[in-house]
């Protein structure tokens, strides 16, 4: 149904297309009516003014503001008029009838030909498999695909389920469903004896003891016959071992004397005036400190808090080279000397130069 409006005179818009049984519209309230009809059942602006024939802002005029759909609404509606479409249902018909077969999502989306997202979106709640189920059916699946009689004959000439698992890379329990209950496997070879090194020989109790009262000691002898050095000790009788000679007893240094509870009061070498005089001079407390050989906390105690700098005036008073300003070194710039070479002259780096330009 296409309807189109033509102009007349006097100014006054008329419909001209067929209506509902064929006839021609000539009615603005028919407009509007089928307008607000074909909103209401679905179809979004754009549809509804292609249909009819008008433009978008003609029919958003005659669709009222409280019925019109929001963002979200509107892209939720576009979504189930898509999924009416003949492609969308056989799209989703393959998705599940694939999906239900046992094949996984990934599976699917590849045969298909689109994306794991759109395969989940074309699935109902109620059809998608639990975590617990999915990871079943891939075990299956993967065990399938095993050879089974390649696994017997490995199991029988020797080789372990978890070495199996390993090579075939699932896990051992998986093996173990694959070989019959009745299989007999013949028994394994024991473990072959270690061969006997160079450095090993027959351990002989005399000779151990002949030699240890010789005076070799048992660590010598546990290296030269390959054993322990507990070994060499349970060949030797009791009153041939010698044992360790006792150690002196080291005197422990005499402790100082702890201080009294009440502690010792440290007797400066400056009195208050004169840290008074150094500090109002320029001296910083630490450096007031490192002369008097205290803390610079303890000269901070003896300045009134009156007379205490703050923290941006002694960073100001402390600043090396005060008289190096920014247009000192601006001059210097002018000339011709690099960062490096005013740096070396004013006696700072070449950072702090850079950071006072």
């Amino acid at each position: 149904m296409i309807l189109s409006w033509t102009p007349t005179h006097p100014p006054q818009k008329r419909l001209v297309g067929p209506g509902e049984g064929g006839e021609v519209v000539r009615d603005v309230k028919v407009l509007s009516a089928l307008i607000r009809r074909r909103y209401r059942e679905g179809a979004s602006i754009a549809v509804v003014a292609r249909e009819l024939g008008v433009s978008k802002s003609t029919v958003q005029r005659h669709v009222p503001a409280q019925e019109r759909r929001g963002a979200a609404a509107a892209a939720r509606q576009r979504h189930r008029n898509r999924a009416q479409t003949p492609y969308e249902k056989a799209l989703r018909a393959q998705v599940v009838r694939l999906y239900g077969s046992g094949m996984p999502q990934q599976r699917v989306a590849a045969t298909l030909g689109i994306s794991v997202e759109a395969v989940v979106a074309r699935l109902e709640p109620s059809q998608r498999r639990s975590k617990q189920e999915a990871a079943r059916l891939a075990v299956e699946q993967q065990g399938e695909l095993l050879p089974k009689d390649e696994i017997i004959a490995r199991y029988v000439q020797g080789a372990t389920m978890t070495e199996l698992g390993k090579l075939y890379g699932v896990h051992p329990t998986t093996i173990r469903r694959r070989i019959p209950d009745d299989l007999i496997r013949p028994r394994a070879p024991g473990p072959q004896p270690r061969p006997r090194t160079q450095h090993q020989r027959t351990l002989v109790d005399e000779e151990v003891r002949r030699r240890y009262a010789a005076g070799e000691s048992a660590y010598v002898l546990a290296r030269e016959f390959g054993v322990s050095t507990h070994t060499i000790r349970t060949r030797i009788p009791d009153t041939d071992w010698r044992t360790r000679p006792p150690e002196k007893a080291s005197v422990p240094s005499p402790r100082p004397a702890r201080p009294r509870s009440g502690g010792v009061r440290m007797v400066l070498m400056l009195s208050d005036e004169e840290i008074l005089t150094m500090y109002r001079a320029g001296q910083s407390a630490t450096a007031i400190g490192h002369a008097a050989g205290v803390d610079c906390r303890t000269i901070l105690r003896r300045i009134p808090e009156t007379e205490r700098r703050t923290h941006l005036q002694a960073q100001q008073l402390n600043r090396p080279a005060p008289d190096v300003d920014a247009d000192t070194i601006r001059t210097l710039r002018a000339r011709g000397l690099t960062w490096e070479a005013i740096a070396a002259r004013v006696g700072l780096s070449a950072k702090t130069v850079r950071a006072r330009a």
